[in-house]
């Protein structure tokens, strides 16, 4: 955790340089889950490898990324790891940024751990290993073995998890952010093909996100090598984030949804559901990448940010 405030003004002005500027963001998004080399930054978002070499300097000085010289065929290779996973700004001087107990709570939910689903044809799920159960049959959604669930498509419908919320009793809630990665579904792939996929925390519809299409034109980064090169080989890495205010998508405002509309209080679960609304303009379908699928190596990701009074220490059982 990164602590700034105006005890050190110099710090607090290189970090809040370095997240000014919209790219420099989408790197740090980028190594969230893995290191990354200037090469595969540059390709993920579609950007000069120039202009990520001085993204990357600015990210070096600001202490937000580490980065190490490795060999690679052709000299060397700078690989880029990020630093911080929660940064707080503190502008009240009369309270040092120490006296801020802030935590994250993280759960990282595979995706074919769901408890409910709705799905229609085209459907399907394989594991790193092979295809699981009968393709395009909805009945098989409900087989036990869809827990090995890596890749999960479905062209209408959704899919249901309760992820558990193991925070302190009384602690305030500051955010909720769930992150995945994900892509439209047609049969074999079209990279022209939206869809409007939508997001709901607790029944509430926190926000959709229009997928360009069903992604593949090559192959993903993490598929395994059976995977059949003409099916859907990656998706796009989408973040949602609800806060006191207002809830984002990838950082920019989608809606006024906020905390208070999701009845999170001191539940020990949060449900949440991803799929394709009845009410959508684009029924394109959802694929699902899990952590051996697709680009990221990731799960679905809630990240909770709650606080403690320093003052009171509580306990689970409210004592």
């Amino acid at each position: 955790m990164l602590e700034l405030s105006f005890n050190d003004p110099e710090k607090l002005v290189s970090v809040t340089h370095a997240l000014s500027t919209r790219s420099r963001i989408d790197i740090l998004q980028l190594l969230q889950v893995s290191k990354l080399n200037i090469i595969e930054i540059a390709e993920a978002l579609n950007l000069p490898i120039s202009t990520v070499a001085n993204h990357i300097k600015v990210l070096e000085a600001a202490n937000l990324i580490h980065t190490e010289m490795l060999p690679a065929s052709r000299g060397a290779m700078k690989l880029c790891s990020r630093n911080y996973d929660d940064i707080h700004i503190v502008l009240d001087q009369m309270r040092p940024a120490s006296k801020r107990a802030t935590n994250i709570y993280e759960v990282q939910m595979p995706i074919g751990h769901y408890s409910d689903c709705e799905v229609t044809p085209t459907c399907g799920m394989a594991s790193a290993e092979s295809m699981i159960l009968k393709e395009d049959d909805p009945a098989s959604f409900f087989h036990p073995e869809h827990v090995e669930a890596q890749i999960i498509w479905l062209r209408e419908g959704y899919l249901e998890y309760l992820l558990p919320m193991d925070i302190p009793f009384g602690a305030t809630i500051e955010s909720l952010e769930v992150s995945m990665e994900m892509c439209s579904e047609v049969p074999t792939y079209n990279n022209d093909w939206p869809s409007d996929i939508s997001v709901w925390v607790n029944g509430i519809k926190i926000g959709m996100w229009t997928s360009p299409g069903d992604l593949g034109d090559r192959r993903g980064k993490l598929n395994p090598d059976w995977w059949y090169d003409g099916s859907t080989q990656y998706g796009i890495l989408k973040t949602w984030l609800v806060d006191q205010a207002r809830t984002t998508l990838d950082m920019e405002k989608i809606s006024d949804i906020s905390l208070y509309d999701l009845d999170l209080g001191d539940k020990p679960k949060v449900r949440l559901r991803i799929g394709v609304d009845p009410d959508a303009q684009h029924h394109g379908g959802m694929n699902l990448f899990g952590s051996q699928f697709g680009d990221h190596g990731q799960h679905i990701v809630m990240r909770v940010k709650y606080s403690l009074n320093p003052d009171v220490e509580v306990g689970k059982d409210g004592k």
